[in-house]
């Protein structure tokens, strides 16, 4: 049961990560690759200052094409899994679209998504419903229309999209606009469309642009002289060293992370912190690789995420116990755990997490990720005393799990100490804070330990053992573990990770010398869900389908120099047969 709250962390921590790029791919793949005309880059059109873009091959050909569609069927098990992307296109009053009568005759090889605020004008996460937009028209089954997001009221932003022919894709946009009641409009001398609601329709220098009034201003804008996004500095740098064979890349500028950790917010704070980053979408027939390249953080309070604890987690991985099959590790979180908690808590956002135990033991996807986010939490809190008392001595962390089933699943976490006295005296003090916040707090015995405790929650019939305590290789270790078996495996390991098979395996996936600091087996993670009943609960069932196509998860990072680092996840696909 332990795992399970483990599980959901690492699962939300990788399989989300690639739903949100593979999603970014926009309209990536809709139909023929057959076109004509000019190819322009979308983000030539694009602000400067937007927060988060997303730019993909509308057109793919020949090998990039095959592996796009390759891999999208392969996890979609849908036989066009691209082209439900199209009703991202329908406006309010908008019958069903025809992509081939009514948008291949005009669209070019390129398209763009860009927000021009992280939150729309009543508060909500315009993140977060860029990512429910995308995902929901990539990976649901319904023929439900996909409700357009950008509006007055809603997500400021829009849809950029390159034209092969303006004179039909003008047609295509004064027809949308006059099934939506839009009326004619004009801009810095640039004619366009607006509806009531604030749904804007222009061409703006052949470029097809739907979004909001104020993402279609922003985009005249940009090409009467405005800075552009092409042309700043830091996304021109990470593009250069973007990986070959691209489908899409996200474009994420600093402050996404300060601004919001929820949904999609939080997947790309997890990623790359309060770093501006290119995340790059790779696909293969057998397999999904992820690039996040950041940049060098600004101060050194900086938040810098997966990519900047990319080698510290690979060390710390590789000393977990040589049997697990979920290992995540997190480098140096001394400065980071607070924000990693944040997003992991919005990742559960997007899985909609909550609802009533369905397992016979009690158990909720809800409970079990507040079970292992509380300690976590206080542990990382932004208080003077939560620094003071816990990352003070914090060095780096990681979580693991191996078991295949209840009777003989292990898992827990485990923080490096640099300062056994400190983290000593963390043992109690957590206890403490854990127990104001409602949970029951008992003493527990392990052998050897400098200090321990045990921590029950409501949503997890487990006590959590929390123990202070020499390894085996003589290091300080606190950890936070199922019972006593899953502290000595944390503590005493019979074999390490790094020299498993699975290990070297992830190694071989990665390439370029990369050391993994996350592998997870889907089989394993998949049959402990089943058998306490819980891929059944919402949170996790609309994700099954998904997860079947999958075998394992490998990431790792490396620096690529001149101030960039990057973050590499590779999923590999069932093959069918």
């Amino acid at each position: 049961m332990r795992v399970a709250n483990d599980q959901p962390r690492a699962h939300r921590r990788a399989f989300t990560a690639l739903l949100l790029v593979l999603a970014l791919a926009a309209i990536a793949g809709c139909g023929s690759s057959h076109h004509s005309g000019t190819s322009a880059d979308p983000a030539t059109v694009v602000p400067a200052f937007a927060p988060i873009y997303a730019g993909a091959v509308l057109r793919p050909e020949g090998s990039l094409k095959s592996s796009a569609s390759a891999a999208a069927r392969a996890l979609t098990h849908q036989p066009d899994p691209y082209l439900r992307l199209l009703t991202a296109l329908q406006t309010p009053g908008s019958a069903p679209l025809d992509f081939g009568q009514e948008v291949a005759p005009w669209l070019g090889p390129n398209g763009g998504i860009f927000l021009a605020s992280v939150n729309d004008a009543a508060g909500k996460s315009s993140a977060g419903e860029l990512f429910s937009l995308l995902s929901e028209g990539l990976l649901s089954g319904s023929s439900a229309v996909i409700p357009f997001p950008f509006s007055a009221r809603g997500v400021q932003g829009a849809i950029v999209l390159d034209t092969s022919d303006a004179s039909k894709a003008s047609s295509f946009l004064n027809s949308q606009a006059k099934r939506a009641g839009a009326h004619a409009a004009s801009y810095r001398g640039v004619a366009f469309q607006v509806t009531p609601g604030g749904i804007a329709f222009a061409l703006v220098d052949r470029f097809a642009v739907i979004g909001s009034e104020a993402g279609v201003h922003d985009v005249i804008d940009t090409t009467l002289g405005g800075p552009s996004l092409a042309r700043a500095p830091g996304y021109a740098k990470l593009l250069a060293v973007a990986p070959p064979g691209a489908l899409a890349h996200v474009s994420v500028n600093s402050d996404i992370a300060a601004s919001a950790s929820q949904g999609l917010a939080g997947v790309l704070g997890l990623l790359a912190g309060s770093r501006e980053a290119n995340i790059s979408l790779v696909p293969s027939a057998t397999s999904i690789t992820v690039d996040a390249d950041a940049l060098a953080a600004d101060s050194a309070s900086a938040s810098g995420g997966l990519v900047a604890s990319a080698t510290q987690g690979a060390q710390i991985a590789g000393e977990l116990p040589g049997e697990s099959w979920l290992a995540l590790g997190l480098g140096n979180v001394s400065a980071g755990l607070g924000s990693d908690v944040r997003s992991l808590r919005g990742l559960s956002s997007i899985a909609g997490a909550g609802g009533e135990p369905r397992a016979a033991a009690g158990l909720s996807v809800k409970g079990l990720l507040e079970a292992i986010l509380t300690p976590l939490g206080a542990l990382g809190a932004d208080t003077a005393e939560a620094k003071r008392e816990f990352q003070s001595w914090m060095g780096s962390a990681a979580v693991f799990a191996s078991g295949s089933g209840l009777i003989d699943l292990k898992a827990g976490i485990v923080i490096t100490s640099t300062n056994p006295a400190l983290s000593r005296a963390a043992v109690g003090e957590l206890a403490a804070v854990l127990r104001k916040g409602g949970a029951s707090v008992s003493s527990v015995s392990y052998p050897g330990a400098e200090a321990s405790v045990g921590v029950s929650f409501a949503g997890l019939p487990v006590t959590l053992d929390v123990v202070d305590a020499h390894a085996a290789s003589g290091q300080t270790k606190f950890v936070i573990g199922l019972t006593e078996a899953s502290v000595a495996s944390a503590l005493n390991p019979s074999s390490t990770l790094s020299s498993s098979a699975s290990y070297s395996a992830a190694s071989a996936a990665l390439g370029e010398g990369i050391r993994p600091s996350i592998i997870v087996d889907f089989p394993t993670l998949l049959g402990l869900l089943e058998s306490v009943d819980l891929s059944e609960e919402p949170a996790i069932s609309k994700f099954v389908p998904y997860l079947r196509t999958l075998t394992t998860l490998a990431g790792g990072g490396k620096s690529l120099g001149e101030g960039i680092e990057r973050f590499r996840l590779v999923l590999a696909l069932a093959q069918a047969g």
